[in-house]
């Protein structure tokens, strides 16, 4: 016999096992004499009342053994000797296009600028410590992309709910928790992802595909209006039957490469801001309504704010972005002289810090200075910015940093708070790094979000800038019905770089889209 309950409880009955044993077993009516077997299916956290509650979906089972929830297991063919395609980069769209491609019958071939997980940390380690930026290794690049160092968040504005739980019952096998097929907003954390990562390749290697290390694609090999492979920095000159382009949001040379070769891109609006750091306890205090400590059993808050600004007659979004609880800040630039800052969360969530972006939107209109770049303007406008604030950190990766207070009202911030950013910070005036409608938007907002969040308007919090890879500053465009390049055929532009997605989940889902799309034209037909 099956039951499903939708409860209402405390966090404590939530989260203490044997207390949600309890209460579900009272709540399902039957008897646990034979063994009752308990199994939460959907989770959230409900903090609007004064009184935090849980949701909490439920299935029980009397005298019956449940279904697993990862519904089947996948099958990967050997496809060694099959017909090949190329995929350029190793993020989660190009990971997942390639597991989706031998699934297909199809051998892949992953090229990856950067170096396989382990090797890379020694990179970043470099970065943090010594300030040493490598192009090719860094927070974005190298094997599983921007999303191996983040907090690993999983939730998706798609509404594609099969894809998404196909995408987490993949990841699951692979090594994540099977709470994150429960929880509504479920994470991975920044200490769990290197090691799915490296089963992701494993698994890759095992059925016949490829992976590539320290292999930079430095052009593509096209003939009449067609792209028949890719040309290595060593000369290499790979062939298959098409090319998933998935190369992330940060890979300027792949952009400028597309428009020598006249591959038609445009500049794309984005975002652009700073990393605001508070104090994790008070960020649950005001969320959670607690006088002290959020307690046991709730995890550190996490919050979403969206603030319209006027300006010159102009309304414009000023809003939250890849929020981090007990998180920390990272340098991400991918290139020396560029100051770029992103967060992310070990699994436990368990930093002293909160951090999350507060960017604006960034229109094409506000771009008009950089007409002479053409679909390159919103790159060389995102560039400036980020060199603008490695030299007023004083050429290294010391980020420039102001209390938020003191940024809207102008003052400097002869005192700087202490900071999960390792490299470290510099006091400067933010409004002389950030464009002025930029500046100007921020410190509109910030009061307001403080009266939507009691406290959040403090200058016990800081700017860290700049928070500036929110998406690809240009999209490769595609046709909507076969995602393939409307003027180079079997080129299938994929994932953040390309404009389709934002975050691991939809940038799997489109990978695999974008294989399906290209296997399902081309298979058995070699460039």
């Amino acid at each position: 016999m099956k039951k499903v309950l939708d409860l209402v409880i405390s966090p404590e009955e939530a989260y203490n096992e044997t207390l949600f044993n309890q209460v579900v077993t009272k709540q399902s009516g039957l008897s646990d004499s034979g063994g009752l077997i308990i199994r939460p299916i959907r989770r959230s956290i409900d903090a609007r009342g004064r009184k935090v509650r849980v949701n909490v979906t439920v299935e029980v089972y009397a005298a019956a053994n449940p279904p697993p929830l990862i519904s089947s297991e996948r099958d990967y063919p050997n496809v060694r000797d099959k017909d090949q395609l190329l995929i350029v980069g190793a993020g989660p769209a190009g990971m997942f296009a390639a597991l989706r491609a031998i699934e297909l019958g199809v051998k892949p071939i992953i090229l990856e600028r950067g170096k396989d997980v382990r090797s890379r940390r020694r990179d970043l380690a470099a970065l943090n410590k010594q300030h040493v930026v490598d192009p090719d290794s860094n927070y974005c690049f190298g094997e599983g992309g921007a999303g191996t160092y983040s907090d690993g968040k999983l939730y998706t504005r798609s509404k594609k709910r099969g894809d998404i739980r196909r995408i987490m019952e993949i990841l699951v096998a692979h090594g994540a928790k099977e709470e994150i097929l429960v929880d509504a907003h479920p994470h991975i954390g920044t200490n769990k992802l290197p090691l799915l990562v490296e089963n992701l390749r494993k698994r890759i290697l095992e059925n016949g595909g490829e992976i590539h290390f320290n292999t930079k694609v430095t052009d593509f090999i096209l003939e009449n209006g067609s792209i028949r492979g890719v040309t290595t920095q060593e000369g290499e000159q790979l062939m298959g039957m098409g090319v998933i382009l998935a190369t992330g949001h940060s890979a300027r040379d792949i952009y400028r490469l597309l428009d020598r070769r006249q591959v038609l891109i445009a500049a794309k609006p984005f975002a652009l801001g700073v990393r605001i750091e508070h104090d994790q306890n008070l960020i649950d205090r005001i969320q959670y309504h607690c006088p002290v400590e959020r307690g046991e059993y709730l995890p550190p808050a996490a919050y979403s704010l969206v603030q319209q600004t006027v300006l010159d007659g102009k309304k414009r979004g000023v809003f939250s972005f890849c929020m981090c609880p007990g998180g920390f800040i990272v340098p991400s630039a991918t290139s020396p002289g560029e100051i770029v800052v992103n967060g992310m969360s070990p699994s436990r969530r368990d930093g002293k810090f909160a951090n999350s972006g507060i960017v604006v939107a960034v229109e094409l209109e506000d771009l008009k200075a950089y007409r002479q770049y053409g679909p390159l303007a919103a790159m060389y406008f995102q560039q400036e910015i980020e060199q603008a604030a490695c030299r007023a950190g004083g050429e290294t990766q010391t980020a420039p940093a102001q209390r938020m207070v003191d940024f809207v009202r102008h003052n400097s911030s002869s005192q700087l708070l202490k900071t999960s950013y390792q490299p470290g910070i510099k006091s400067v005036d933010m409004h002389e790094i950030l464009p002025e409608f930029i500046g100007k938007r921020l410190a509109m907002a910030f009061p307001l979000m403080g009266q939507k969040m009691k406290g959040y308007y403090t200058n016990e919090a800081q700017l860290i800038g700049v928070e500036s890879r929110t998406s690809s500053p240009v999209r490769i465009p595609r046709d909507k019905e076969t995602f393939e390049h409307p003027q180079i055929s079997r080129l299938y532009p994929c994932g953040e770089g390309a404009g389709y997605a934002g975050g691991i989940v939809s940038a799997a889902m489109d990978g695999e889209r974008c294989v399906e799309k290209l296997i399902g034209r081309y298979k058995g037909k070699l460039a």
